[in-house]
């Protein structure tokens, strides 16, 4: 990755700083599917374990960690997603860092998660990193709530919010799970993937402002910002007069075992 590129990049990761409030009141949570592969991949319940959520953000999967019994530590670099962390979840702790270089200590977790953060990463460092703070037998288990293509008008944004931008489009096509553990820097360690499809309904509002904390908008300047969000208002509006949508996910989820 050229400088430019990784200045890009941190630039992406860091702005949603600039929307915290927004990200935790309208950003999607995770099925209860997902907690139950992880608990299948790992031979062990949730309960009780020592989760470290990297990239915790205002905390939606470690508030979803913790309703689950594990004993959670968030792990987040942004100071106002740490602070919006603390309002949600004052009684779980939360400390200042990233996935590159973790403060923890060695062997200290049973499981380290990243919930649509471990793009932010660099592999070569943070696979390591999690490796070091495992346990022996422990885990690490990473997800995104990916793109529904074959939903229409969810492909159809997805093109238009791309184009908008200006970055290049997702492809539909979804990798292999042997491409996706190798894309994800796995390889080498006992993996598994699974892909869970899943859905919520929420008013439009809320619809329209889960988009607004893509980092691809955050960047934006206000003009162009809004400019996109008052078209894709009548846009929707005429597609769900009700008022509310149905947004449809596949939640993409990989795990890896500690040799």
């Amino acid at each position: 990755m050229s400088a430019h590129s990784r200045a890009h990049s941190h630039s992406r990761a860091r702005s949603f700083d600039t929307a915290a409030t927004r990200y935790a009141a309208s950003r999607p949570g995770y099925p209860p599917a997902l907690f139950g592969s992880v608990e299948e991949f790992t031979g062990r319940p949730l309960a009780g374990a020592r989760v470290a959520d990297v990239g915790a953000g205002t905390g939606i999967a470690s508030a979803l960690l913790r309703a689950r019994g594990a004993e959670v530590v968030g792990v987040e670099p942004g100071e106002a997603m740490a602070a919006a962390f603390r309002r949600a979840l004052p009684e779980v702790p939360v400390v200042r860092g990233d996935g590159n270089a973790l403060p923890l200590a060695g062997a200290s977790v049973d499981l380290v998660t990243y919930a649509q953060s471990w793009q932010w990463t660099d592999p070569g460092r943070s696979v390591p990193e999690a490796l070091r703070v495992l346990r022996a037998g422990g885990a690490l288990a990473i997800w995104w709530n990916t793109t529904a293509f074959d939903v229409p008008w969810i492909r159809e944004q997805h093109e238009r919010a791309a184009r908008h931008c200006g970055v290049e489009p997702r492809s539909p096509v979804r990798p292999s799970d042997s491409e996706a553990v190798r894309l994800a820097g796995l390889t080498g360690l006992r993996a598994a993937r699974r892909q869970l499809r899943w859905s919520r309904t929420v008013p439009l509002d809320t619809h329209l402002a889960n988009l607004g904390t893509r980092s691809a908008f955050l960047i934006l300047e206000e003009p162009a910002r809004h400019a996109f969000f008052v078209a894709e208002r009548a846009r929707l509006g005429a597609l769900f007069p009700g008022g509310e949508v149905e947004e449809t996910y596949v939640a993409d989820l990989l795990m890896a075992l500690r040799p």
